[in-house]
């Protein structure tokens, strides 16, 4: 399913083809730092630079043989360059090649990740504007609490977004750090200069104390911040699907013309895209926690770490990657319905207003304790007898009358009153920006 919706460019990053590929721009820019600093003759460095380079099959072959993938790739590339090969991979070991070309891999998918993310956040944004003034009834425990707006529930879930986008844009950049010094980390065989200058031609910068890898501190904040964007996406798409629930039908993921719900009922709307996604954040969650593992490594390194971020970060990446595509579907095509909202909102008879009322009586001078009292017992008739409402209730109550006219009474029920502050919460998240 991955594969078939995830767009190429992501896929492309995870290949072998391109791991292999970023091995070798590796590489070459420390041969090509040596050259410069005179370690490598004229005449190498010509042969390296236009004959370098490798087959994947090739690779493959050898592998078998030797069961080192780093050794498997650098004798593909020694067959191809030939005698002038003996300059590759001076002074290094196979980690610095690994995680260095691992750090750029990531940058690459992480620059997808972010596009994506500044993506949704417009679409948020302008979902929150559009529907700024469209009333429905805000809910706590599923229960009905008091109204709100669908431009609420949308700037709600922009304002986490942003924070997602921000995290993950300084994760990307305590990710871009790689490493060239050496078995354990003391530049034995390579200098710290060569380190410097060919990490700055990739774009990258030098690991501070680096053993035989970099800290797995560093990728394991990568996995856990797409964590924190399935699980904002995941929220997304849980409100959608209990506002699309038959009863409620407030809101509703796009249903295309072809598509169908059910193999049996016919009538079905399933929110499957949303259910999926939900799905995935759990896939995204339990990544988090395995990469956590791969941060306490024997001594100076252990493999453990390896076969674990072979799977996980191209499947995190891969995940994250189609999620944001999909909910960015979701919200640009969702079915909003209003007369529904309405509809919801005067559910309760006007149950909604009992705050206000509460606050009304305390103002007059009323105890909290007298007022709540005299307030749930009108509210208790309203949930016990459908043929009545609150203001009904509260026209009728002798001891609220003593404190609240009937003018006031009627002031206490109004919406615009209850939505008036919605501008500056909206203001707010402007001026934060």
């Amino acid at each position: 399913m991955i594969d078939r919706y995830s767009l190429p460019e992501m896929k492309e990053i995870w290949t072998d083809e391109h791991r292999f590929s970023l091995w070798l721009k590796v590489e070459l820019a420390v041969c090509e730092v040596l050259w410069r600093q005179g370690k490598i003759p004229d005449s190498d460095w010509e042969d390296i630079k236009q004959r370098a380079g490798f087959d994947v099959d090739r690779i493959g072959e050898i592998e078998k043989e030797v069961r080192h993938d780093v050794i498997a790739f650098l004798t593909c590339v020694a067959e191809r360059v030939g005698p002038s090969s003996r300059f590759i991979h001076m002074g290094l070991t196979s980690s610095d090649i690994l995680d260095t070309a691992f750090s750029l891999q990531i940058q690459e998918a992480g620059r997808i990740i972010t596009e994506k993310l500044q993506r949704l956040c417009r679409v948020l944004w302008e979902r929150a504007e559009r529907y700024k003034r469209v009333v429905m009834v805000g809910r706590t425990h599923g229960i009905h609490a008091e109204p709100i707006t669908l431009g609420l529930r949308f700037l709600s879930w922009y304002a986490e977004a942003k924070r997602n986008l921000e995290e993950w844009e300084k994760v990307l950049e305590q990710a871009r750090y790689g490493k060239l010094s050496g078995a354990v980390g003391t530049y034995s065989h390579i200098s710290p200069e060569v380190e410097k200058e060919a990490l700055e031609s990739l774009g990258l910068m030098v690991e501070p104390v680096s053993t035989q890898i970099v800290p797995r501190d560093r990728y394991s904040r990568v996995i856990n911040a797409l964590a924190h964007i399935g699980a904002c996406i995941e929220r997304i798409a849980l409100n959608v699907r209990l506002l699309q629930r038959t009863e409620t039908r407030e809101l509703e993921e796009p249903f295309r013309r072809g598509q169908k719900g059910s193999s049996a009922m016919p009538h079905k709307r399933n929110p499957i895209v949303c259910e999926r996604l939900c799905g995935m954040a759990r896939l995204l969650r339990g990544y988090a926690g395995t990469v956590m593992e791969n941060i306490a490594l024997w001594d100076e390194r252990d493999i453990s770490h390896s076969s674990v971020e072979r799977v996980v970060f191209p499947d995190t990446f891969l995940v994250a990657d189609y999620a944001l595509e999909k909910v960015l579907e979701v919200i640009k095509d969702i079915n909003v319905y209003p007369e529904k909202m309405e509809e919801d909102l005067n559910l309760t008879r006007g149950l909604i207003f009992s705050q206000s009322l509460l606050l009304a009586l305390v103002n007059k001078g009323v105890s909290r304790e007298s007022a709540y009292r005299m307030v749930q017992e009108c509210a208790m008739r309203v949930w016990e007898n459908m043929n009545t409402t609150l203001k009904d209730q509260v026209m009728t109550h002798p001891g609220i009358g003593e404190y609240l006219s009937k003018d006031e009474i009627k002031e206490i029920f109004s919406l615009d009153r209850l939505l008036e502050r919605v501008e500056e919460v909206f203001e707010r998240v402007k001026k934060g920006e």
